[in-house]
This record gives structure tokens, sequence and C-alpha cells, in this order.
């Protein structure tokens, strides 16, 4: 997520190793600025949003856990439901906590160069969509997801319909609504500029049917967020 500064790394090895609760700060030209408390990112099941727990109930089989931060659906499901889990994330700190807190297959590897691996459960949580960038990405997300799914495999995928933060302005017409550019910043550093996508339910089912995937919306939260599960058709 953060680019050229591993910043949630630092931030979660700080925590952990130093119970240092220093907060993230989240940075965008669109929004004031907010903040990520770190001990958020260390959350167990009875804290997690019911959005995150019915994925994790849904999940089957090898599972890979996309974006994992401080590793706490991985563990979970390692623990919990006894599945085989793989635990990606492009922080390399995030991946030393990772397995410090014992998740036994976890690498800092980003998703889109994963080859020669099958899975039955994608899990994307955390707006899932956010690493897909932009809308133009999508089709390229769906070939990528198709190549190393199993047969009857899903991607377990969160996000939120922000267009209730234009309720009273007008919408720029020039994107779509739903991308964003963020940095994030932890004491005295800060990341490169990022592009992060939101995705309402409707549209992600459009761009899923059109690349022959199914789209369920399974649940939705308090916070114009919903949990989705794609199916691809072979």
């Amino acid at each position: 997520m953060d680019k050229n500064k591993d910043i949630f790394g630092t931030a979660i090895k700080a925590f952990y190793e130093e119970n240092d609760k220093t907060a993230i700060i989240v940075h965008s030209p669109d929004f004031e600025d907010d903040s990520i408390p770190v001990e958020y990112l260390f959350r167990d099941y009875e804290q997690m949003p019911k959005i995150e727990q019915k994925a994790l109930n849904l999940c089957l089989g090898r599972v890979l856990d996309v974006g994992c931060g401080a590793g706490s659906h991985a563990l979970y499901l390692q623990k919990n439901k006894d599945f085989q889990v793989k635990a990606i994330d492009t922080s390399e700190r995030a991946i030393e906590i990772v397995k410090k807190r014992g998740v036994k297959n976890a690498l800092c590897e980003d998703f889109f160069k994963i080859k020669n691996e099958k899975f039955d459960t994608i899990l994307m949580l955390m707006n899932g969509t956010g690493i897909i960038e932009k809308l133009e990405n999508l089709q390229h997300f769906f070939e990528h997801s198709r190549s190393i799914l199993n047969k009857g495999g899903k991607i377990l995928i969160d996000s939120s319909d922000l267009i209730y933060l234009f309720d009273d302005e007008p919408i720029d017409t020039q994107k779509y609504y739903g991308e964003f550019q963020f940095s994030v910043s932890y004491k005295n550093q800060k990341s490169d500029d990022f592009n992060w996508l939101y995705i309402d339910p409707a549209l992600l089912k459009k761009y899923a049917e059109a690349n022959n995937f199914q789209c369920e919306v399974l649940e939705t939260g308090e916070n114009h967020d919903y949990l989705a599960c794609l199916t691809a058709a072979h």
C-alpha cells in the first residue's frame, strides 16, 4: 500500500515490539487527514466488523490472504479453521511480525506477481479493492485472479460505495467517484502518493460479469461497506 517507504510495517513492528501506539495518518487531497490506530490491525475475531467475520467463516480450502497487514485474519483461519493459509503483503516489516505472531506461511509478495500457484479462496479485506487502484485495472485483476484460482474457487472481497460523500456537492465527471489518491505518514516518515479504488457493488457486478465472473453481495456494513463473493465461470 505505502509506496517506497514501509509506513505500515514500521508502525506494526513498533507496536508489536515496543507497544508504541502512535497512529498512522492518512492524507488525501479530497479529505481531511484521518488516523488508523495501529492496535486495530492486531484485532481478534470478536473485535472484527461483521463483514470480516462473515468472510472468514466462508473461506474454504487453500486460502490466500492478500494485504495481510499484521496477520490477524490469517492467524484466525490457521488457528480456528485449520486451513492452509498463505499470507502476503508488500511490507517487509509487516511480514516479519506476521511470522513472529505465528503465521506459518507469510511472504513479502505482490498479489499481481503470483504465478504457478492455485488457491480455493482469495481473501481481500479492509477495502480489498484498493490494490486494484483504478477502474481501468479491473480486467487485469479478474484475469490474474482467474489464473490463480482453483476450479470452483472464489474471491471474498470488500469495498464501499462512497456516493454518499457527494450528497451536497457535484461529482467530478472526469473520473469515477471511487478513485482516490492517498499518502500515509507515521512519525517523521511519509509515503509517496498512491492510487486506491473503492467501487460500488453495482459497478463491481457489471465488471465481474463482463469478465465471466459471478458477483454476489453477501453482507452490508454500517458504513456503506459491503462484502462480495466473486466466482469464476469455467
